[in-house]
């Protein structure tokens, strides 16, 4: 066919990325995730490590690979904001405890050059012992703080979980699985969505803190916002652009906490999507009367994600009261502003009253000069013509040109006054 869209095997292929893993028990794996975005370092790093080992490196873009590094398991997996690696070794019996973990067969000068922030370590004990019904097996007892123990069956009554949620001496918490009878491809199901659990929980909690710095300032801005809107209520003429200086700078530090932390918030609340729904995959039942993972979760994880979404909508409230106050006192400036136009106006009509009077005895005084000069000539042009012998009385020529003159004035005058004002109004028109 023609026309192929240039991303259509990439997305077709999606739905196979990052397949489970086949795991038989016993095993003991390590799991460690870290947070931030290095881009290609990542893999580079990775790359590394397969390559002491003359391995194939990562084809460039891949988020997801799974080898064997002689000896151990890994798979790597990069993600939008944390990349993880998984290292597990198959054991040829149960183990008394979780004894040396997998990461530490890893080179320590390369674990410790790991690019991004180390936030998720954890062992994870899988055994292949039957289930107990009516008392805890004993390598839980043992292994994990009973004080704590969180556990359930899980996977239609196949296995079993337990966990403390503690973390030991190496940094890294526990969790140990009872896998029963259950075939590889489940039991790889089953310990991947543990690590997800675990990961996703504490991604969704890097909100946490933020939500705990932004609810103190919070309080301090809502404080400020109410003085300013009693100050308003209150307010001369003068207090408002100060009153206008100090929402500005409220809004300013409103709208940079909302840039700051609206990301930040918004992925929690996805994280903690992802752990319910991996914490629903396990479709859990009562252990031994234990606390469930879903259970714990909603004990201690459930409030921290309110005080997040909680922190987004004070912080989302805010910004929207911030935007009314500056529409109160907006909306106060420009009616003040109004009366002073009102005012301006009125006076600006007062004063061209008082030129149109004063214009008209201008015209006036100037129909009387021009008439006045304009006798003046007649009577020069009477004598003159006297002088020639005409029959021509002077004063009489005058008297007669007087009204004639002041009416020929007085009509030029209103004729020009008429152009001027229409050619004004067309003016204004255009």
């Amino acid at each position: 066919m023609q026309n192929v869209h240039p991303l259509r095997e990439a997305l077709h292929h999606e739905v196979h990325a990052r397949p489970y893993e086949r795991m038989n028990a016993p095993l003991l794996l390590s799991h460690v995730a870290l947070e931030g975005n290095a881009g290609d370092a990542e893999r580079a790093h990775l790359a590394a490590l397969l390559a002491s080992r003359q391995l194939p490196v990562p084809a460039e873009g891949a988020s997801h690979l799974s080898a064997d590094i002689g000896g151990l398991r890994l798979r790597w997996e990069k993600h939008g904001e944390f990349h993880t690696c998984t290292f597990w070794r198959q054991l040829a019996s149960a183990p008394e405890g979780f004894g040396t973990p997998p990461i530490a067969d890893v080179p320590a000068d390369w674990r410790a050059a790991l690019p991004g922030q180390w936030l998720v370590g954890l062992h994870v004990l899988v055994l292949p012992a039957p289930l107990l019904r009516h008392e805890l097996p004993a390598p839980v007892r043992g292994l994990l703080d009973e004080d704590s123990l969180v556990g359930a069956r899980v996977m239609d009554d196949s296995a079993e979980v337990y966990t403390d949620f503690r973390l030991y001496g190496d940094g890294f918490a526990r969790w140990i699985v009872v896998a029963g009878d259950m075939t590889p491809r489940r039991l790889g199901r089953l310990v991947q969505r543990l690590q997800e659990v675990e990961t996703y929980r504490m991604m969704a909690l890097l909100g946490l803190p933020l939500a705990r710095e932004v609810g103190a300032a919070l309080v301090g801005a809502e404080r400020d916002l109410a003085e300013v809107a009693e100050r308003i209520r209150l307010a001369q003429a003068d207090d408002e652009p100060e009153l206008l200086r100090q929402l500005t700078q409220l809004a300013a530090r409103v709208e940079g906490l909302y840039a700051r932390t609206h990301a930040r918030f918004s992925a929690s609340a996805a994280y903690f999507e992802l752990v319910q729904r991996r914490i629903d995959e396990l479709r859990e039942e009562r252990a031994h009367n234990l606390q469930t993972i879903r259970e714990f979760m909603d004990r201690r994880l459930l409030p921290a994600m309110q005080t997040c979404a909680s922190a987004g909508r004070r912080l989302q409230a805010l910004s929207e009261r911030v935007s009314r106050v500056s529409n109160l006192l907006r909306t106060r400036v420009e009616i003040e502003q109004q009366a002073s136009s009102r005012e301006l106006l009125d006076a600006m009509n007062r004063r061209q009253k008082a030129q149109l009077l004063l214009q008209s005895a201008v015209e006036g005084l100037s129909v009387a000069a021009v008439t006045y000069y304009g006798a003046g000539l007649v009577g020069y042009a009477a004598k003159g013509a006297k002088s020639l012998g005409w029959n021509v009385s002077p004063d009489l020529a005058v008297a007669l040109a007087i009204p004639l003159i002041a009416l020929a004035v007085w009509l030029g005058v209103r004729r020009l006054h008429a152009q001027a004002h229409a050619a004004a109004d067309t003016h204004g028109e255009h």
